[in-house]
Order: structure tokens, then C-alpha cells, then sequence
């Protein structure tokens, strides 16, 4: 297993967190952002493992602010991040997963990409672009066996939306508007993860699961 991201540290740390379990696994520090990055990590990968047959794309990122001042600046480092960052990534991989005959492609997008989340504006903007990369290349890609399918999360216990889970009258208003009436925890990604990126969704592709508690139906 090949793990990419940023974050030195903490892509250390989760190298060694898959060899404790007794699994293989590299870190290749990587910015999605740039082109030749991601072209070093997917020439990298397939020079230590041979072939590419999963990959799973969660890099993001948001800005929260008034759209009237957000700079250009952070609205491309976003759309860099959550939407180029992906099909560059999704793009070298395919050409891989081409040539040894299909694989699996899993892309993170957002329960909020078809909705309206005040003051982050290029976030969702991102992740519904990211919404319908998944559409179209799983359309474009089926013929060779490359199969592309979305999660949609809504708020989990994350670094991201930390700031308003972590104020009580924010937590509050959030959790009033999910039927589950509490936030998600990480690890209950892994599992819905693996089945689509495993032969058990085989005939599964251009799909995107929301897993939010039930948010999306919210309509109050």
C-alpha cells in the first residue's frame, strides 16, 4: 500500500500504524496540487508494487468566509486541492489500471455538494465538481474496466469542521438537523470504503453513497 499526503508526520504515522497490523506499505510525501507530484507518486508506486489496482482519493480542504472576501488565492489552493488534485491523480492512475486491465477508484466528495453550506463557497463548489468527475469517468472509463465510485460524508469528527463542532451553540445547531442526532467517527468510513473499492461492488460504478446520519433528506 502506497499512503500519500502532505503531512510528514502524520503520513509516518500511518505507514507504521498498517506495518503494525502486518501489511506493507510505503509513504511517498505528496502535494496534489502539483502536476509533477502526482506523477512521482504514481511512477513510484508502480515501480515498488508493479500495478495499481485501488486508489482512494480524500485529500481536501475548505475555506470558511464570506465569499466578498475571499481572495484568489484561497479559492484556487481549494479547488487545487478537492478537484484538480483528484483528476490529476485519478488520471495518472487509470493510465496504469488501463494497461494492467481495470481497477477500483474511490473518491471522497461531500454530503454538501448538492447543498448549500453558508460561507464555503469554494468547498462545495469543489466537491460537486468532484460529484460529477465521478459521473463522467466512470462513464468514460467502464470500457476498460475501471470502475469510479463517491463517498459523500456529512459531519464526522474531524480536524475540518472541529471549529464549529467544537462551539456547544454550533454543535447544537448541526446536530438538530441530523436525524441521527450525533456526528460520524472516522472509522465508520473504512468499512463502506472497502466494499466499493473491493469485488464485492463489481457491478457498482458512477455511484456516490452519503453517509451523514440521514442529513440529506433533512429538509426542514
Amino acid at each position: 500500500m502506497a499512503c500519500a499526503a502532505r503531512n510528514a508526520a502524520g503520513l509516518k504515522q500511518t505507514v507504521n500504524t498498517i506495518r503494525d497490523l502486518g501489511r506493507e506499505a510505503i509513504s511517498i510525501p505528496t502535494d496534489v496540487t502539483r502536476e509533477q507530484h502526482v506523477n512521482a507518486l504514481i511512477r513510484q508506486t508502480t515501480d515498488i508494487f508493479g500495478r495499481i489496482d485501488i486508489l482512494i482519493y480524500c485529500a481536501g480542504m475548505m475555506h470558511a468566509g464570506a465569499s466578498l472576501e475571499m481572495s484568489l488565492a484561497d479559492w484556487e489552493l481549494v479547488l487545487k486541492t478537492n478537484l484538480t488534485g483528484a483528476y490529476l491523480t485519478c488520471r495518472e492512475t487509470a493510465k496504469m489500471m488501463k494497461r494492467q486491465g481495470g481497477g477500483s477508484i474511490v473518491l471522497v466528495s461531500s454530503a454538501f455538494a448538492e447543498r448549500v453550506l453558508p460561507y464555503c463557497l469554494a468547498y462545495v463548489v469543489s466537491k460537486a465538481g468532484l460529484s460529477e468527475m465521478i459521473r463522467n469517468l466512470s462513464f468514460e472509463w467502464a470500457r476498460y474496466d475501471i470502475r469510479v465510485n463517491g463517498i459523500a460524508p456529512g459531519y464526522f469528527d474531524t480536524d475540518m469542521p472541529a471549529a464549529v463542532l467544537g462551539d456547544a451553540k454550533s454543535r447544537k445547531a448541526v446536530l438538530d438537523r441530523i436525524p441521527r442526532r450525533r456526528v460520524g467517527d472516522p472509522p465508520e468510513i473504512a468499512p463502506l470504503a472497502v466494499y466499493l473499492a473491493g469485488d464485492a461492488s463489481d457491478y457498482m460504478t458512477g455511484e456516490i453513497v452519503y453517509m451523514d446520519g440521514g442529513q440529506a433528506n433533512y429538509t426542514a
